[in-house]
């Protein structure tokens, strides 16, 4: 396990976290969608991880998945998003809010012919931004989707097969 990988609690002393726009990192993830890194566990003392995701209309966005260590919070800045939480898909808009606890199964995407921005915050604090550029390289065809799979435990991703998710993005699905 590296130094980055070494988990870090929320009781860790930290200073305040400032990231100016023009400084922060943004990474390609897919021909629709870019995610620009805010904070990471490492500077937060594990207190949370935070990114602004941004996704052009027909982005596939996030497929199913969950995570057994942390909360995930979505607050959508801008446009509308098609968010799966369990079994059932919400359709939240600009200034919504949605927390997903541990375990619980989840997607996203923007709604369809809508854009859409999140700002993405993960509690406690995980390691994830070499998960985002891994999932860069992937798109760019320097890693392997297996690297994904092989890096669940790692990231705390674990992604599964959901048929209510397939149908919500073939549009075989009523949203609420």
């Amino acid at each position: 396990m590296s130094s980055s990988d070494t988990p870090t609690t929320a009781t860790e002393p930290t200073a305040p976290v400032l990231v100016r726009a023009e400084q922060a990192e943004t990474l390609q993830d897919g021909a629709t969608s870019l995610i620009t890194l805010l904070a990471d566990a490492g500077v937060t003392g594990g207190a949370l991880t935070a990114n602004k995701a941004t996704f052009a209309k027909g982005s596939p966005g996030a497929p199913a998945h969950f995570h057994t260590k942390a909360t995930e919070m979505f607050f959508v800045l801008d446009g509308t998003m098609r968010i799966l939480v369990g079994d059932e898909v919400h359709i939240l808009g600009k200034g919504d809010f949605l927390t997903v606890p541990p375990t619980v199964p989840h997607a996203f995407a923007p709604a369809p012919d809508s854009t859409a921005e999140l700002l993405v915050v993960f509690t406690p604090g995980l390691h994830r931004f070499d998960y985002y550029r891994l999932l860069e390289r992937v798109y760019r065809g320097e890693a392997s989707v297996q690297e994904i799979r092989e890096s669940s435990e790692t990231y705390d991703n674990h992604y599964f097969e959901s048929p209510v998710w397939q149908d919500e993005l073939a549009g075989r699905r009523t949203t609420n």
